[in-house]
């Protein structure tokens, strides 16, 4: 039995149960349900005209829009496999991850369309003419919560991204724990805070199709005008703590965060409750359709307790985990690769302990780190910096920041000193932002060895003592 308890789009069930009732804020401008279906139809149909069936990948490249998010919605009623892609990344990461895919078709939002997908370009832009009159069932694609729907990218232990791909299942078994937590109502606002190219960013969309509430998508340059009137976001730190220390000029309306993707104090929580606002931190995974546990942010080490549905254990001191929520797999040349070991857990690669009944995360059993959300993989940055000619070796490695929690920092064996202040201008094309160090320095000679691998620890405390914020 579905856990999501619809037997059609959900879209379309809200249409038919709650013609009238607002569905979404874009910008300013409301859709009722019945609207949105519309829309939605409209959209799909174009894209069926153009060649899109179920199966077909498709990208969706930019950032989150009102086009970007109705195509979302518009590929999935195609039954396509549908990839929101960081327009951040490289175009030399997308070179060799991209064949691997096999993506027929790419919407680009952006004003710099890659020139390196090889698709099919979708048209999109004369899509959205609503006719008005009664909400009609066009001739869609069955409604299957377990085809393949969402691939979102995510950094594996090699460098290289990998494509989780989730059914719509899945996300709804998210949905579902974490709203067993936190109150939302159908009278509720969720603001689209964090982008679709992000597992956290999804998890919004499928509580509000879940509930039947109110999706809110606004300009987050201004985020006191686009937290007005919401009452949920999911945001990270960085973004609580700029919103609480600036002047409101708008109305406070909102009751609960979920905060994520990097270390939660105390101070921000308390501050956050002063103005009525629940805080709840969680852990959460990409191939877990987004958290896995959750609580209110207490200033306690801990991330709570498995939701419902979800499973862990501890395992030669790696978390493992069994969820409802969990991928179909990896998509590589045409096939899902299974993530399960062969006891059916998933091995996450993260160090835990469990204290007074919650999990706490020690860290990765790899280098992964995050930076004002964005996970950042040592190894993926050190790969390009090792790249430069002059460049016999490199570390990159977090120091802390009250901001954004890390930012990487990256240390350099070569002969050539001059690299420490030109190597970030070498590497400004070639890494997103968020990867970029923002220092560099020569690697000492105490941490040299003799065909003795260096210690990347040793490495951190070394640039600990020397980093100066």
């Amino acid at each position: 039995m579905s856990l999501a308890s619809f037997n059609q789009w959900p879209w379309h069930h809200w249409a038919v149960c709650a013609p009238e009732k607002q569905a979404a804020l874009l910008y300013g401008k409301p859709l009722t349900w019945q609207q949105l279906a519309t829309k939605i139809n409209t959209i799909a149909d174009c894209f069926r005209q153009q060649g899109v069936s179920e199966g077909s990948g498709v990208i969706l490249r930019g950032k989150n829009s009102t086009d970007l998010l109705l195509c979302y919605l518009g590929a999935l009623q195609c039954g396509a496999r549908v990839l929101p892609l960081n327009p951040q990344l490289p175009e030399s990461l997308l070179v060799e991850l991209l064949p691997r895919l096999n993506m027929a078709f790419v919407a680009d939002f952006t004003d710099s369309p890659s020139s390196v997908i090889q698709a099919t370009e979708l048209n999109w832009q004369t899509k959205f003419t609503v006719t008005s009159g009664k909400y009609v069932t066009w001739d869609l694609i069955p409604w299957d919560e377990y085809r393949p729907a969402s691939m979102i990218l995510t950094s594996g232990s090699s460098g290289l991204p990998k494509a989780v791909v989730h059914c719509m299942e899945a996300h709804f078994a998210s949905a579902k724990g974490v709203l067993s937590c936190i109150d939302f109502s159908s009278h509720d606002r969720w603001l689209l805070s964090l982008p679709l190219y992000h597992v956290s960013g999804q998890g919004i969309l499928w509580r509000w199709l879940l509930k039947g509430a109110v999706l809110v998508l606004e300009d987050m340059r201004s985020l006191d005008r686009a937290l007005s009137g919401c009452t949920h976001a999911s945001l990270v730190p960085t973004q609580l703590w700029r919103w609480l220390s600036q002047p409101h000029e708008y109305k406070q309306t909102l009751k609960d965060v979920l905060l994520g993707g990097a270390m939660i104090p105390q101070e921000l929580v308390q501050q956050a409750g002063t103005l009525g606002i629940r805080c709840w931190c969680g852990y959460g995974l990409t191939e877990m359709a987004s958290t896995v546990c959750a609580k209110r942010a207490d200033g306690l080490p801990g991330v709570g307790t498995p939701l419902p549905g979800k499973e862990i254990r501890l395992q030669d001191d790696e978390i493992q985990i069994r969820a409802d929520s969990i991928a179909m797999g990896y998509w590589s040349d045409g096939k899902l690769q299974p993530l399960l070991n062969e006891n059916g857990w998933f091995s996450t690669r993260d160090r835990g302990v469990f204290e007074r009944d919650e999990l706490c995360i020690l860290g990765r059993l790899d280098n992964q780190f995050f930076s004002g959300g964005e996970g950042i993989q040592p190894e993926d940055i050190e790969r390009i910096i090792n790249q430069h000619p002059e460049i016999q070796q490199s570390f990159v490695v977090p120091v802390p920041d009250p901001e954004f929690g890390h930012r990487p920092v990256m240390v350099i064996e070569t002969n050539s000193p001059k690299l420490t202040t030109t190597l970030a201008s070498w590497l400004s094309d070639k890494l997103a932002s968020f990867q970029q160090p923002v220092a560099c320095y020569l690697l000492p000679e105490q941490l040299k060895s003799d065909g003795i691998k260096i210690p990347r620890q040793q490495v951190k405390q070394w640039v600990l003592q020397k980093y100066v914020t």
